[in-house]
């Protein structure tokens, strides 16, 4: 008689080709599910078939990734069916139109089955992949050089044919194939001459040109950056006033303190961390610089600052968003700014990281640009663009002509919401606060 654990095991019994390992496991794991006497007396152990419980497998759906986001591109699978994966170890990445989303694995255990293929568009709570729970399997690690060896050795045999081999294959071919006379004009080398003859002529010669062309699908991020710069263009009313700033004090207040900030925080002093906080004081003079329109007639101001800071990234670009910045000191946002910056290129970044955001500060100077007109990053009213650094001759006081490092400063704001007047004096302030960045410490 079987027990009622053995009466269950027999229940759910799967027949499996036997191995020395799955004889094995099974040996170790069963008594946890009945008594040894019971497996000595049942006839689930057959000669040449083994009866194994197997776990029921667990399906793992596409995470939730916010509320604005509802589906995203099957990005790449990290790893294969038979592959074993620890707890939270990462499956597979989905990218949206904001960020990579990493679906990791609930639990322990062995692919078994993917149930979607890279660069397909999923869902949220679709089925992504099932995972059959358990502990590692024995010598999993000690199999996989083995398996390797034979690859290798097969590899080289097909390289380097054996002479013996090729010996034996002679006789047979012999046997069945035609006269001599005959079988010359039949030979298949005459018949690749010309082939090759033909390839090597229509091979481009030294000096022609190429007309290749190559279609690659836009990524989601792309899509989604072309979307909101083309409805930034369509909403508002766009106006780019410009100035140019005198950097040698900013860049001499750089030089005497890099060093020194550089052996404290580990980061280095750049510029963004002072226009950033220019940008805060300035709005204080011209509050509507920082507030946006809603439901097309209400305008809403805010006592805070949130920035955020282009960043380009290999998929596109990101704005991550430095908070409350008009109550962060010039180093401070350095800081935050470095970490917003490695955390974009490493792909680490959240979708809180990037929410928000009420003014933003495009760097473009970093790539050499000299002069241009970004765009809205709605529902903002402004956008910040800094150009590069260039020697210009700069009239000084008393007349003379001195060669200075000028950059060139270009704020483009919605019309809707903030006059001519309102565009130049914020950006002259900048300019002011940049030009003598003592008068920072008195605002």
């Amino acid at each position: 008689m079987f027990s009622k654990s053995a009466r269950l095991v027999k229940q759910v019994k799967v027949s499996l080709p036997v191995t020395p390992m799955a004889s094995r496991r099974f040996l170790q794991t069963a008594p946890k599910f009945m008594g040894a006497a019971s497996i000595r007396n049942s006839r689930l152990i057959a000669p040449r078939s083994l009866q194994l419980i197997r776990f029921q497998s667990q399906t793992v759906k596409v995470p939730d990734m916010a509320e604005s986001i509802t589906e995203g591109t099957l990005s790449q699978f990290l790893k294969k069916v038979g592959d074993y994966v620890a707890a939270d170890e990462v499956v597979a990445t989905i990218e949206t139109d904001k960020i990579d989303v990493e679906v990791n694995s609930p639990v322990a255990g062995t692919i078994t089955e993917l149930l979607a293929a890279e660069q397909d568009t999923v869902e949220v709570g679709q089925e992504l992949f099932k995972i059959e729970p358990g502990a590692k399997p024995e010598g999993a690690a000690a199999e996989a050089p083995k398996a390797e060896e034979p690859a290798e050795k097969k590899t080289e045999e097909e390289a380097a044919p054996a002479p013996a081999a090729e010996k034996k294959d002679e006789p047979p071919a012999a046997a069945w194939a035609p006269h001599p006379k005959t079988a010359e004009p039949a030979a298949p080398a005459p018949k690749e001459t010309p082939k090759q003859t033909k390839e090597e002529t229509a091979a481009p010669k030294a000096g022609t040109f190429s007309r290749n062309e190559e279609r690659i699908k836009m990524n989601r991020m792309r899509l989604r950056i072309a979307e909101r710069l083309k409805e930034s263009q369509d909403t508002n009313a766009s106006l780019t006033t410009f100035n140019e700033v005198d950097m040698t004090s900013l860049m001499e207040m750089r030089k005497l303190y890099k060093d020194e900030f550089l052996e404290k925080t580990g980061i280095k002093f750049g510029f963004m961390g002072a226009f950033s906080r220019a940008a805060a004081l300035a709005a204080k003079d011209i509050p509507s610089v920082n507030a946006a329109i809603e439901n097309n007639d209400t305008i809403v101001y805010r006592d805070y600052m949130d920035i955020s800071i282009a960043v380009a990234t290999p998929k596109g670009l990101v704005t991550p968003v430095v908070r409350n910045v008009e109550s962060l000191s010039v180093l401070d946002i350095e800081k935050e700014i470095s970490n917003l910056g490695k955390k974009a290129r490493d792909g680490k970044l959240t979708l809180e990281d990037m929410a928000g955001g009420t003014f933003t500060i495009s760097n473009g100077g970093v790539f050499g640009s000299l002069y241009g007109t970004p765009i809205i990053n709605i529902p903002q009213t402004a956008v910040l663009g800094l150009h590069g650094v260039k020697q210009r001759p700069v009239v000084v006081a008393g007349g003379k002509i001195e060669a200075r490092p000028m950059m060139y400063l270009a704020l483009t704001y919605d019309h809707r919401m903030m006059d001519g007047r309102e565009g130049v004096i914020f950006l002259k302030t900048i300019k002011e606060l940049i030009e003598d960045p003592r008068k920072m410490l008195l605002m």
